[in-house]
């Protein structure tokens, strides 16, 4: 049963990309074009990368509703220390102030939940209105390009495969085997599961607490790079990504209780969603149907990934069930 439940979010997720890529290719001759795979590998990078951090802090039995509006403040950021007439060593250092800011913002959220001992949705509720505020103040509108070198640099492609994509990829496989074959994977799961009785056998929970924010910041301030080689500016409006963060995150196999969860998955459900928003565009639909969608697969994910668990609880108290009936048969007075 855990392996079943191991592997069905990956089963699934493939599945659908399949099958939705296979029905626009017969419909739609452009969307096996060059350009529009090229173009779909790309808007899925900022999704992909955001989803990675959220399931770090779901794994611990958290939520960072913080990451869309860090992701807009890094693209802020970048409008400022990316400009189109810096030099490469301004530019570095430039990346690294963007960088900063998302390490800065993960140190904060996990002193607000370890120790100031607040919920983890409540804490980042905060940080998202300092952070949108602190945004609106410096870029009120769009304004302030970004450095068209680096652009170039970030959508670098080899065919039309993103090297950044690859490296995504890469990361979640790299991720995974972490997760499942380390010790430090063993207690962000365990954490997440069962803080209580993972600081009696000596695991340090405050410490993979705070690992685990840190990186879900940090991943959203490298989505915010790739976000703003898409907007070109810096625009104070970047999007939902709380929301689709955690949407694909809990579709890739995340549980929303903690101690359970697949990087690989992740991307593979931030690369679907991403070609729902592709596929809808080329049959003239309205987007509003991909929120629809996105709304009932993370309602039959839910019932599909938790019914290993459901099939379980149903047998035992169908056993229990037959018990107490065969025990008041056998109490019941002989007629």
């Amino acid at each position: 049963m855990k392996a079943l439940r191991g592997w069905l979010p990956l089963g699934l997720m493939t599945t659908l990309i399949v099958a939705l890529g296979a029905y626009a290719a017969q419909h739609q001759s452009a969307f096996l074009t060059r350009y529009n795979l090229g173009n779909l590998l790309l808007s899925a990078l900022p999704l992909a990368l955001v989803a990675i951090g959220q399931t770090n802090a779901l794994l611990v039995g958290g939520f960072d509703i913080s990451v869309a509006a860090l992701m807009t403040m890094c693209v802020v950021t970048a409008s400022f220390t990316l400009q189109p007439d810096k030099s490469w060593p301004v530019l570095l250092a430039g990346a690294l102030a963007v960088a900063g800011v998302g390490f800065a913002t993960g140190v904060f959220n996990a002193t607000l939940i370890r120790v100031l001992r607040l919920p983890s949705i409540i804490a980042t509720l905060g940080t998202l209105s300092i952070l949108e505020g602190a945004s609106l103040l410096l870029r009120d509108h769009p304004e302030g390009f970004i450095n068209p070198n680096v652009i170039d640099a970030l959508n670098t492609s080899v065919s039309f495969v993103p090297y950044a994509f690859i490296g995504v990829v890469v990361l979640a496989v790299v991720g995974d085997l972490w997760l499942y074959r380390t010790r430090t994977g063993l207690a962000m799961r365990a954490v997440g599961l069962d803080e209580t009785s993972s600081r009696r056998v000596g695991l340090a929970t405050g410490r993979t607490v705070f690992l685990a924010f840190i990186i879900c910041s940090l991943m959203a301030s490298v989505a915010g790079f790739y976000s703003a080689a898409q907007v070109q500016i810096g625009s104070p409006i970047i999007g939902n990504y709380a929301l689709e963060s955690i949407a694909a995150a809990v579709l890739g196999g995340a549980s929303l209780a903690g101690g359970r969860g697949s990087f690989v998955g992740t991307l593979l459900a931030a690369l679907f969603l991403t070609e729902i928003d592709n596929v809808l565009p080329l049959f003239q639909q309205p987007t509003e149907y991909a929120q629809m969608t996105i709304g009932g697969l993370i309602l039959l994910a839910l019932v599909l990934y938790q019914a290993p668990e459901l099939i379980a609880r149903f047998r035992s108290t169908w056993v229990g069930v037959g018990r107490l009936r065969a025990q008041a048969e056998g109490e019941a007075p002989a007629g």
